[in-house]
């Protein structure tokens, strides 16, 4: 083992046994080179004659760029051209974790690291991947989940994801995660995807309480847990009575058994889908700045030996957003249009013949929801109708289908739950 991983392990080990135990053998291995080339370059910063950055520099000591590129981009070159550092830029790392406080105040008080930059989320759950999961671990999901998990932590990290029963009477089952979350050995990672990707669904307060009276229970009960909040679609909740803060507020320090791993962004937040921007932040009870600075220290190294860094354009590009008078303001308007469409979904639905063929799941938020369609019917051959027939797209997956209203017009919404009526009934035909 290299001597800076067993430095970085050993600041963990006596910090937290349990957090250490909890790491993948490659988190273990993993850390930020801080001698060899990494290091000797830092300690050049400054000099005249700087010949160890592996980038080209103008005469002028600026970035070298092509005008046919700059020309476009209404940056100083120094925000856009250089490497950003493998843990992100220092100063959205800091803006970002104000905004998680900010977002979440059930937070204050509480001890959080600072984010690592992540190429947004998918990357960002590969990263947790990488700190936490050994080949053959489990991983606990809903039934209804993100498909994206299986290539990220199956095929990449060797998981075997653990379904529990997602929806019961109407809202969230609650028992089947707690059943899934003390049942079998003493390590646990389990993903919260709120809201949910594909069904669009958020616990209501109640049930967010029961989430973490569970997760609170496997602790006590020895259980050691990563608990992994997937962020994605925070802070799109359409309906009263939902959880508005992401559940980490309370994981965060919960209990000494529970790792809370925050994996967040703006790509769905602030529509800026293409900048694959994310971060990672952790938290647990007892945490100190030494311990989270050996985690980031490794989780800044897996970044590093994955893709370097992400994107400095995209990062300084959002920075000036985040601290632009106007940002709140224009979220709120984006807002806006997607309560709208989520309204017309919700008002579509009441039309009565629609039961005949298919009813919706619970949802209350985010990008999605979901129609069960009625037993015996093919998800796949009715979204093969929709597009030849009505040129309607939709996803199938087993026998739901999953509508992205937030790329659908508030005004399409009722033609496309038409459509997809009449796609069930030339399908039974």
């Amino acid at each position: 083992m290299n001597p800076q991983a067993k430095e970085l392990n050993d600041i963990i080990q006596a910090k937290s046994p349990v957090v250490f135990d909890l790491l993948s053998e490659k988190g273990k291995n993993i850390f930020f080179p801080k001698k060899g080339i990494l290091g000797q370059t830092a300690e050049a910063k400054g000099t005249k004659i700087n010949a160890t950055i592996g980038a080209a520099i103008e005469d002028d000591n600026s970035p070298m760029r092509l005008p046919s590129i700059e020309k476009n981009i209404n940056l100083d070159p120094s925000l856009v051209f250089p490497y950003a550092p493998s843990f992100g830029r220092p100063d959205i790392r800091k803006k970002w974790k104000e905004m998680i406080y900010d977002k979440n105040p059930g937070l204050k008080g509480k001890n959080i690291s600072l984010p690592v930059v992540t190429n947004a989320l998918t990357h960002g759950i590969s990263m947790m991947g990488y700190m936490f999961v050994n080949d053959g671990d489990e991983v606990i999901v809903p039934d209804l989940f993100w498909g994206n998990y299986n290539l990220i932590l199956t095929n990449a990290y060797g998981a075997k994801l653990v379904k529990f029963n997602t929806f019961k009477d109407k809202g969230f089952d609650v028992e089947a995660l707690k059943e899934q979350l003390l049942s079998g050995g003493d390590k646990k990672i389990v993903i919260l995807n709120f809201p949910n990707n594909p069904t669009g669904y958020t616990p209501t307060f109640a049930e967010m309480k029961a989430i973490v009276a569970a997760v609170s229970e496997a602790a006590e009960a020895g259980k050691k847990i990563v608990a992994v909040m997937d962020d994605a679609y925070f802070g799109l909740v359409y309906e009263d009575g939902v959880a508005t803060e992401s559940i980490f507020s309370e994981l965060a320090d919960m209990h000494e058994n529970v790792l809370a791993v925050k994996v967040d962004g703006p790509t769905k937040e602030d529509y800026v889908w293409g900048f694959r921007v994310g971060f990672i932040s952790y938290g647990f009870k007892g945490a100190d700045d030494a311990i989270y600075s050996a985690l980031e220290s490794k989780t800044a190294g897996a970044v590093r030996g994955n893709i370097s860094n992400a994107a400095n354009i995209s990062q300084s590009l959002l920075l000036h957003a985040f601290e632009s008078p106007d940002y709140q303001t224009e979220k709120d308007r984006k807002y806006d249009i997607m309560k709208a469409r989520y309204d017309a979904v919700k008002e579509a639905l009441n039309e009565e013949k629609y039961k005949t063929y298919f009813s919706a799941l619970p949802f209350n938020s985010g990008y999605f929801m979901c129609v069960k369609l009625r037993e015996g019917m093919e998800a796949d051959k009715v979204r093969q109708i929709l597009i030849e027939k009505y040129s309607i797209g939709l996803i199938a997956l087993g026998d739901i289908l999953r509508i992205a209203f937030s790329a659908v017009a508030a005004s399409d919404i009722k033609t496309m739950f038409e459509g997809i009526y009449n796609a069930c009934l030339d399908a039974d035909a």
